[in-house]
């Protein structure tokens, strides 16, 4: 089957906009924009969050970015004083050796890099990352005069263009094609033949063959100040040539103003849908570059995000797959929130590549009832010839993969109440991700079903892990509300509770947290999976000691311990300790021994890309601002009192609600809510003392009084508005003002 370089599928949920794996169909038109002075709203907040260079960027660490899912580009300085380096990547480039694990075998390849020449010596660049319209403009200065450009990767296209005014030549460089991972490397591991360059119809082009057949080509073409260039992948098949130099004469062919109102009008409608305002500045626009960065490495159609995104890492590149231990799962739950379904490629990937799931299976367990992820792992779910390891036999790691990424599919259902995601994608997979679990677990004498011995990610081994107990209860308890199934049913009765000791909650078994962990494995019954939460007063107690012994050594922390400690203490009502978190990172503290966010807002581990970290820092962003699990939707539950103003707009939460809301003084002013699919509202609004609930149309609505919440029966497409009493607020989005000063991201 040849893979093509741009895949739609129809999503047809709600507002959502994009691709869902759920049906194939023709491409998707961007999402309608709201009214003018929203739409005013939305761009001026987020060409606040604009990145700067007034000093030229040496590497992927301090660079530009840009990209649409698909094809990516860093630009930064070149091999002479006279040339700027744009680094091309493309997220379906990948090997397909599959006799070799897939980090090898099916490792994503480097492409290589445009060149752009000037006359003379760079000496002063002034650049500007426009969000709003995704796109890089600029100066540069030289000993020999100066040049201005645009730059963007066009969204429907996957094509790089630029408009440069200036004497520029433009080049390209081939990198080899070989995977840049040395662990575990084959001794008889040989690099894909060297590229062919040349030219058809005054395209320029360097083919790269691949030995599993098919390649991948790049294409580039100047004319009249105007450039493009795309890449182009395919496989088996051998059009990869024909197809890049295609896509570039047909990118020339059109005016520029043209294809860059094409591309402006999705990435402006994107970030029009929804809108998070706080004071601080510097949170503000990192959050804005996280939606920036996650509509820019993925979509609904496009693979789910690998350690680099589209990006390719010039220097740290040994994570050259697709990570599913943790590194998808916290990458993705950022889209829920901020109203973001159309990049939900985690559901289109699980249903589209379905049949790969059971091959992840050990051979012995391949009863076409049992399903698995390992990592790392392809676009695809390929893991080439390793799978996941059998409870209770050493290698065991991996078991619990399939079952967190369903969480993240059940996520999607839960924020847009989609029947088809429940019936067509997670029910069928998330049964078999449980079935090949459920064969391992043994009665024990208390009576209690067990499981034998796993690895608890990235620290030990133990029987009852917790991490493998808590994804299995919460698969069980997901299946039975979906149908009723005895095999279910005893599990979740007879499931082994946590194994606890004085410092809350251990690994598993006898095994306890003595040591400094970056991964939060021993909590996901907290966190994300909000088993037991802090509404249940009787486990408060459990829930903080665990949490508190588990932020007392932070020693070996990586970026997302950071933003998953914000989230977690947002969930316990702690707004200062969340902030706290959410800060260290940010400011760009040293985290571990050798891990750091950098200027550009991506995020160095030993030298290595890992996407993922500030990724769920975006999201622990969110959690301040609205929370929604076990049916309640609570509303600034975890603001700091130095955010005295805050204001939010059509964030999503579960029940498929939109929720806008405005802070002042330190006080909740006001509420909206706007129901998608009819589903209950509990609604916790935060707002002190008595509150009138009315309609859009300022018409009294009903509701009943539960403890600090109220609960509304809203219709589907109806809104409820909650204020204070006799107040009849302006419910409009706004800028909050700023409580202090701020840099910007990039290289101000």
């Amino acid at each position: 089957m040849t893979e093509l370089s741009r895949r739609t599928f129809l999503y047809g949920t709600g507002a959502a906009v994009g691709a869902s794996a759920l049906g194939a169909g023709t491409a998707v038109a961007s999402p309608a924009l709201p009214e003018t002075s929203g739409r005013s709203m939305h761009r001026d907040v987020v060409r606040d969050a604009r990145m700067e260079w007034k000093r030229l960027p040496k590497n992927w660490g301090d660079s530009p970015f840009l990209a649409n899912g698909f094809l990516g580009v860093q630009v930064y300085a070149g091999r002479t004083p006279n040339e700027l380096k744009l680094m091309l990547s493309h997220s379906e480039v990948q090997d397909q050796r599959e006799h070799w694990e897939a980090a090898i075998g099916l490792s994503r390849l480097p492409i290589g890099y445009l060149t752009l020449a000037f006359a003379g010596a760079i000496t002063a660049v002034d650049w500007t990352l426009d969000l709003w319209n995704a796109e890089l403009t600029g100066s540069v200065t030289t000993t020999q005069g100066s040049a201005t450009f645009t730059m963007l990767v066009h969204n429907t296209r996957s094509t790089f263009l630029a408009s440069v005014k200036g004497d520029v030549t433009w080049g390209f460089q081939p990198l080899e094609s070989s995977t840049t991972r040395q662990i575990r490397r084959p001794a008889d591991y040989t690099a894909n033949p060297a590229p062919t360059l040349g030219t058809a119809n005054g395209v320029s082009y360097a083919a790269q063959p691949l030995h599993a057949g098919g390649g991948y080509t790049t294409a580039w073409h100047t004319r009249d100040g105007r450039f493009a260039a795309h890449v182009a992948y395919t496989h088996p098949a051998d059009t990869h040539t024909s197809d890049a130099i295609r896509e570039v004469r047909q990118a020339l062919a059109i005016p520029f103003e043209v294809l860059t109102l094409q591309h402006r009008r999705w990435w402006n409608a994107y970030f029009a849908k929804s809108l998070v305002s706080v004071p601080d500045k510097l949170v503000q626009r990192f959050y804005w570059a996280q939606l920036y960065k996650m509509a820019a490495a993925t979509r609904a159609d496009a693979p789910v995000i690998s350690e680099w995104g589209p990006w390719f890492p010039e220097q740290g590149n040994s994570w050259t797959a697709v990570w599913w231990n943790l590194n998808v799962q916290i990458s993705y739950p950022l889209i829920n929130g901020s109203n973001h379904h159309e990049l939900d490629a985690v559901t289109t990937t699980l249903k589209r590549f379905e049949h790969h799931l059971e091959l992840n299976v050990n051979p012995a367990y391949r009863d076409g009832n049992s399903y698995a992820i390992c990592h790392p792992g392809d676009r695809t779910l390929r893991s080439g010839p390793r799978y996941c390891g059998v409870p209770g036999v050493a290698p065991n790691d991996h078991t619990g993969n399939l079952l967190w990424a369903c969480h993240n599919v059940w996520l999607g259902y839960r924020h847009t109440m989609d029947e088809r995601i429940l019936r067509d994608v997670l029910f069928p997979i998330l049964t078999k991700a449980v079935n090949y679990y459920a064969r391992f677990l043994v009665e024990g004498a208390d009576g209690k079903l067990h499981l034998p011995e796993t690895r608890s990610p990235e620290y030990a081994n133990a029987t009852d892990a917790t991490y493998d107990l808590s994804l299995i209860r919460w698969g069980v308890r997901t299946l039975l509300s979906i149908e009723e199934n005895a095999r279910w049913r005893d599990i979740a009765n007879r499931l082994t509770p946590y194994h606890q000791g004085a410092d809350g909650v251990l690994i598993g078994r006898d095994v306890a947290l003595n040591d400094s962990h970056r991964h939060f494995s021993h909590m996901l019954w907290f966190y994300p999976l909000r088993e037991l939460t802090w509404d249940m007063p009787e486990h408060r107690a459990l829930i903080a000691k665990t949490f508190d012994h588990w932020v007392s050594r932070q020693q070996l922390w990586a970026g997302y311990s950071y933003g998953a400690a914000s989230a977690m203490a947002s969930a316990m009502g702690r707004p200062e300790e969340a902030l706290s978190f959410l800060r260290y990172f940010l400011d760009r503290k040293q985290v571990g021994s050798n891990a750091v966010l950098t200027e550009n807002t991506f995020y160095r581990e030993g030298g290595n890309l890992a996407i993922e970290s500030p990724l769920m820092s975006g999201q622990a962003v969110l959690e301040m601002m609205v929370q929604s699990h076990n049916g309640l939707v609570r509303v600034f539950p975890s603001v700091s009192s130095t955010w005295a103003d805050a204001s939010v707009s059509s964030l999503r939460t579960q029940g498929a609600f939109l929720i806008d809301a405005s802070r002042s003084g330190g006080r909740t002013d006001w509420v909206q809510v706007h129901s998608e699919a009819g589903a209950p509202l509990l609604l916790d609004h935060g707002i002190a003392g008595e509150i009138d609930v009315r309609d859009s149309r300022g018409r009294r609505l009903d509701y009943k009084t539960r403890g600090t919440a109220i609960e509304v029966a809203l219709r589907r497409g109806q809104t409820a508005i909650v204020s204070r009493r006799g107040t009849r607020p302006d419910v409009s989005a706004r800028d909050v003002a700023a409580n202090g000063s701020s840099s910007r991201w990039g290289l101000p």
